[in-house]
C-alpha cells in the first residue's frame, strides 16, 4: 500500500501538471488579444507590412490609431452605440422571456410538460443558418427590415438560455412555492418576490453568454440592416477591412476597445456567472 508521503507526492504532482496544463490553455486565450493590442499601437501600414506579431518596435509604437479613433470624422461610436442599445434591449427581452418559459416548465407540473421540454431542446439541434432563410422571409413579411426588432425577435425565445434556466430552477426546492400560497401569495407574487430572487446567479451567468452573443452577432444582423448609421460593431469594423492601408489605423484601435465592455461586464459579474453555472449543474431532476 501506498504511505502516506507518496499519496501526498502524487496529489502534488497533479495539482502541477494540472496548473501547467491550464497556464497552457490560458496561454493560448490571452495571445490572440495581447498580439493585436500590440497592433493596435503600430501604424496601419506596418501591420500591413509585417503583419500580427509580439514584436515590439518603440519607435514605430504611436498613440495616433486612438487619436484617430475618438477625434476623427468615422462611424465607430454610431455602430458602438447601436451594438449597446441591441446588447441591452435584446438581452433584457430574452432573459425576461425565457425565465418566464423556464419557471413554467420546472415549477408546475401538467399534461405535455416533458414533450414541450423536448421540443426546446431539440430546436437548440437544428443550426441557425437552416433557419436563417425562412426567418428572413417572415421579417420581410412583417416589414421589419433595417429594424432593431427584425434582429432581436427571431432570437428572443433562445433554447438555450430556456434549458439553463429551467435546470437552474428544478435544483430549487418546490416547498417555496407551498409556503408562499399558504402565506397567501399569488402565483404572480411567488414568481417575483421569492423566486425570482433566487435566480440572480442564472440571471447572471445568461446575461453574460447572451451579452457576448448579441455584442459579437454579425450574420443576422448583416441581413437584416441596409443603413450603415445602423450597423453593429461587428459589421462596422467589418466593412474597414478593404485591400488599401487607411482603415487599419482606424480598425486595429477599434477592435481593441470593442472588446472592453465584454471584459468589464464579465469582471464584475464573473462571481455570479460561476455560481450560476456550477449550481445549474448539480440537478438531477
Amino acid at each position: 500500500m501506498l504511505g502516506y508521503g507518496s499519496i501526498k507526492k502524487q496529489n502534488a504532482g497533479l495539482t502541477t501538471l494540472t496548473m501547467l496544463f491550464f497556464s497552457v490553455i490560458s496561454f493560448l486565450v490571452i495571445f490572440p488579444l495581447v498580439v493585436y493590442i500590440i497592433a493596435s499601437f503600430r501604424p496601419g501600414r506596418d501591420l500591413l507590412r509585417h503583419g500580427l506579431s509580439l514584436r515590439i518596435d518603440p519607435e514605430a509604437m504611436t498613440l495616433n490609431n486612438y487619436i484617430l479613433l475618438f477625434t476623427g470624422k468615422n462611424r465607430f461610436f454610431i455602430w458602438f452605440k447601436n451594438s449597446m442599445v441591441l446588447t441591452i434591449v435584446q438581452v433584457s427581452l430574452t432573459l425576461i422571456v425565457c425565465y418566464f418559459v423556464a419557471y413554467g416548465l420546472s415549477m408546475y407540473y401538467f399534461k405535455l410538460r416533458l414533450v414541450l421540454f423536448f421540443l426546446v431542446i431539440a430546436t437548440m439541434m437544428v443550426p441557425f443558418e437552416i433557419l436563417m432563410l425562412p426567418l428572413y422571409v417572415e421579417i420581410i413579411n412583417l416589414r421589419l427590415v433595417n429594424t432593431i426588432w427584425g434582429v432581436i425577435l427571431p432570437g428572443l425565445c433562445a433554447s438555450g438560455t430556456i434549458f439553463f434556466f429551467r435546470q437552474y430552477m428544478i435544483s430549487l426546492p418546490r416547498e417555496l412555492l407551498d409556503s408562499g400560497r399558504v402565506d397567501g401569495a399569488n402565483e404572480y407574487r411567488i414568481c417575483f418576490t421569492i423566486m425570482l430572487p433566487l435566480t440572480k446567479p442564472a440571471f447572471a451567468a445568461m446575461g453574460i453568454l447572451s451579452a457576448m452573443g448579441s455584442w459579437n452577432s454579425m450574420l443576422w444582423p448583416l441581413l437584416v440592416y441596409r443603413d450603415q448609421n445602423k450597423f453593429t460593431l461587428p459589421i462596422g469594423l467589418n466593412t474597414l477591412l478593404t485591400p488599401y492601408e487607411n482603415n487599419f489605423d482606424l480598425l486595429s484601435a477599434g477592435t481593441v476597445v470593442s472588446v472592453l465592455p465584454i471584459l468589464i461586464l464579465f469582471f464584475f459579474f464573473q462571481k455570479y456567472f460561476i455560481e450560476g453555472l456550477t449550481i445549474g449543474s448539480l440537478s438531477d431532476r
